[in-house]
């Protein structure tokens, strides 16, 4: 396949929707498809408002209208509701060329927590913008269920997966760590409101709290928690150090959608604490001993009180929480997004009425004699 990949998240950006759609890309060109990705490194962009390393392409309809009559996909993957997602949904459903999309991020409940308006006013602009895709692309069940109850129905799912010879059990843990105070509690990810960073570091337990990432929120939680260590953005090797140090990973959110990081630190032998609610339960299940992939034995904890987590998961075998990490690929998440690729090319465009002022072309259009099928 020709597969156009339209993205508003790109590097240098460090994320976990990064790291899956480049990780994606890497898997897809290994199978033999032809992938061209479009970023907004390739246009005049813009400082996201809020998060300062975010790049957000300028006014980029023409330049992607180009990029995509030149490389004539056989399908586009549109990866993000930003300026290029919108521009390229646009052309799409103007030329009849079929297109995925992912829900990666719950913008609603993060426009919420930062306007103080309710995520309900945010929801229809979601729906109208995944509405004519032939597949909505989501990590778990439980997000394909919510999605659901939204109006948003058309979805197929696409898990997650870690990089085995980075994130491994094993081994040496951070220098950093070496000699403070356990248990050692880790959470990692951006430090903003929304990663709910502040039912972690306020949770009276023994030990020493470390927090790995950076973001707006980290100057203000580093004044009110001092005894904790604030680490400050990792990746590769280090990261996988940081994870080796600690004897619980702990994530808060309560928003995110998967939680990359969660099986990057199972993979690495750390038991995870979490709350109940989809992402961590999708991947640990109810009782710890697995969602999507299920284990004879517990690997992390979910519980309403963030602490009981905590005290639940340091008694979970380190062996036992390295066989669930392990069990995500890379390999296994790209061949579940070529099957909904290929999928899609085979499935007749939504039924839907065309917004004022969008006029695709016919199906006899002359797109299809330039664009052939190379599945």
């Amino acid at each position: 396949m020709r597969i156009a990949l339209a993205t508003d998240a790109w590097a240098p950006q460090i994320n976990g929707v990064v790291r899956t759609l480049t990780e994606t890309v890497t898997q897809l060109r290994r199978f033999g498809h032809e992938v061209h990705v479009i970023s907004p490194d390739q246009f005049t962009n813009i400082p996201c408002p809020g998060y300062d390393e975010i790049r957000l392409a300028l006014m980029p309809r023409f330049g992607v209208r180009k990029t995509l009559l030149n490389f004539a996909p056989d399908i586009v993957h549109i990866a993000t509701e930003g300026p290029i997602g919108w521009s390229a949904r646009r052309w799409c459903m103007v030329h009849n060329v079929p297109f995925t999309t992912a829900f990666h991020t719950r913008f609603p409940d993060y426009l919420a927590v930062r306007t103080g308006l309710s995520a309900e006013r945010f929801w229809p602009v979601m729906r109208r913008f995944h509405a004519p895709s032939r597949s909505v692309l989501v990590a778990t069940p439980s997000l394909q269920a919510e999605l659901a109850t939204r109006g948003i129905n058309h979805t197929r799912q696409w898990s997650r997966g870690i990089d085995q010879k980075v994130f491994r059990p094993r081994l040496f843990p951070h220098p950093q760590l070496e000699n403070v105070q356990r248990p050692i509690l880790l959470s990692v990810g951006r430090v903003a409101v929304e990663k709910n960073l502040e039912a972690f570091l306020s949770c009276p337990t023994n030990g020493t709290h470390v927090v790995v990432g950076d973001g707006p929120a980290k100057a203000d939680l580093q004044r009110r928690y001092p005894d904790a260590i604030f680490m400050g953005a990792l990746s590769g090797d280090a990261l996988a150090s940081a994870y080796a140090a600690a004897d619980v990973f702990v994530f808060p959110s309560l928003t995110d959608t998967f939680g990359l990081v969660i099986i990057e630190a199972l993979a690495c032998g750390v038991p995870v604490a979490a709350f109940p609610v989809a992402g961590p339960l999708d991947i640990l299940g109810l009782d710890g001993r697995g969602g999507i992939h299920r284990h004879l034995n517990t690997a992390g904890a979910v519980d309403a009180s963030l602490e009981r987590a905590m005290v639940k998961a340091l008694k979970v075998k380190r062996v036992d929480a390295a066989v669930l990490g392990q069990s995500f690929t890379w390999e296994a998440s790209a061949r579940q997004f070529e099957h909904a690729l290929l999928e899609a090319l085979n499935t007749s465009a939504p039924n839907m009425s065309v917004p004022v002022g969008l006029h695709p072309a016919p199906q006899s259009s002359n797109w299809a004699a330039h664009s052939p099928n190379r599945a």
